[in-house]
């Protein structure tokens, strides 16, 4: 079967897509993980053949329906797991008023949920498609777990030193401007669909600027007071490292650094500090130490999240609890020192222990293949397809500049970094490693934005 994987935010997702891709490639099936426009133009142009369009949402934007409706028509199938999670929301009620609609999930072939939570909210209110609806868990969450510890080696430029993990979400350093953002949902529909939350957005950002100050003004007291350890603040996908590097300029012992997946940085951490982070709850699946700093001068902290962990008001009361958790882990001390996951978050992950919630997307897909998702695809051709793409939207930027006088240079996706196909290689291989899986894969780069997982 062929099996497409749309990865959006390279450092979020991943990892999870080449679990998936390792999984699928040992049952014989052939897949690419992907940014959206080789895929999409692919599948419509009949470059690839019919299969499983894997994507990230099915958030009701008139593109993404209009492109689904195209992928669909082509002969192949939609599915979808929210990559936006929800999970740090007391409910699910605003994530389905603004990532779903009844034309999305009809589209859809299949969905697949986090947890109880989002599971029983789509069926309730999509009662005629349930039986698309299927709790499996996230990918995302499989790697969590303890037994792919050996997967997440040291972050690239990690400090030498011990390090506190700060995991930033904060639209102060957003890299789409407010306005922009404004602007982009009210294209989405999503003020149509949600009137509230016109105003939920203005809440946010404001609580966001007086977050982000409190935040700074915490790592300045604690690198002024370290006795050891260095601080990693891990910016969001869509912040500016830019911003915060004016933020914290001159603040010693302080490294901002996105690179790779937060959860090599979570496994690497002495301990982790947020405010408002789904990373809270990975932090403590992985069981090390969670800290919620929730400064008294922050009015609107409506965010379940931040009920976890060891709850800290203040920069004083910060310092001392960080202080005792790094005393502990330079003393070797083996004690656990992370915080349980409270009962109400078992509504929002689904964790089986006997089985990985990758494997079960993956029979799902299996199931609604009926042989016309399994034809062959030529990697050549899609390979010389992919290549005059790229010349075409060259020649294309060559001729605006004689039509404007101005040279358009295309710019490098800061979502979808360019592929590195040895790191891909290597993560595939200690999958395989992991798993227990004895079959030959072969990883092929397609283009730099692009690689295929097969069985050689």
């Amino acid at each position: 079967m062929n099996i497409y994987l749309h990865v959006e935010v390279a450092v979020r997702e991943i990892d999870s897509k080449l679990l998936l891709a390792t999984l699928a490639a040992a049952r014989g099936h052939q897949v690419i993980v992907s940014d959206l426009e080789p895929l999409e133009k692919g599948i419509i142009r009949g470059h690839l053949m019919p299969g499983i369009f894997h994507t990230k949402s099915i958030s009701p934007g008139k593109l993404k329906i209009e492109r689904h409706n195209k992928i669909i028509n082509s002969g192949s199938k939609v599915t979808s797991m929210d990559e936006e999670s929800g999970v740090a929301d007391y409910d699910y009620d605003q994530m389905l008023k603004n990532r779903y609609s009844e034309k999305t999930i009809q589209q859809a072939s299949a969905i697949f949920t986090w947890g109880e939570d989002d599971d029983e909210s789509l069926k309730k209110n999509y009662q005629k498609y349930s039986a698309k609806i299927h709790k499996t868990g996230s990918p995302r969450v499989d790697l969590w777990k303890s037994i792919f510890l050996q997967y997440w080696g040291l972050p690239k430029n990690a400090p030498t030193k011990p390090f506190l993990l700060i995991s930033s979400s904060m639209s102060v350093c957003d890299s789409v401007a407010f306005h922009e953002r404004i602007k982009n949902h009210t294209e989405f529909g999503y003020f149509q669909r949600n009137p509230d939350y016109f105003k939920e957005l203005f809440k946010v950002q404001a609580n966001d600027y007086l977050k982000a100050f409190t935040f700074v003004e915490a790592i300045r007291y604690l690198s002024k007071h370290n006795n050891g350890f260095d601080i990693v603040l891990r910016p969001h996908p869509v912040e500016s490292i830019e911003c915060w590097k004016i933020l914290l300029e001159g603040i010693p012992n302080v490294h901002i650094n996105r690179e790779g997946s937060i959860t090599s940085w979570v496994k690497n951490s002495f301990a982790v500090m947020h405010n408002g982070c789904t990373t809270a709850v990975e932090t403590l699946i992985s069981k090390k130490p969670l800290i919620t700093y929730v400064s008294p001068d922050l009015n609107y902290n409506n965010c379940l999240t931040n009920e976890l962990g060891y709850i800290v008001r203040s920069k004083e009361d910060l310092l001392n609890r960080i202080k005792a958790l790094f005393e502990k882990i330079k003393s070797n001390n083996q004690e656990d020192l992370s915080v349980q996951l409270p009962k109400k978050f078992s509504k929002k992950i689904y964790l089986d222990e006997n089985e990985l919630a990758a494997k079960k997307i993956i029979k799902i897909w299996e199931s609604l293949d009926d042989q016309s998702l399994s034809r062959p695809n030529n990697w050549l051709t899609y390979k010389w397809r992919l290549q005059l793409m790229n010349f075409n939207g060259l020649v294309g930027r060559i001729l605006k500049f004689f039509i404007k006088g101005k040279f358009e240079v295309k710019k490098e996706n800061p979502k979808f970094p360019s592929i590195e196909i040895n790191e891909i290689r290597k993560s595939v291989k200690t999958f395989q490693e992991v798993l227990g899986i004895n079959k030959k894969l072969e990883c092929r780069y397609l283009s730099k934005h692009s690689v295929l997982i097969k069985l050689k």
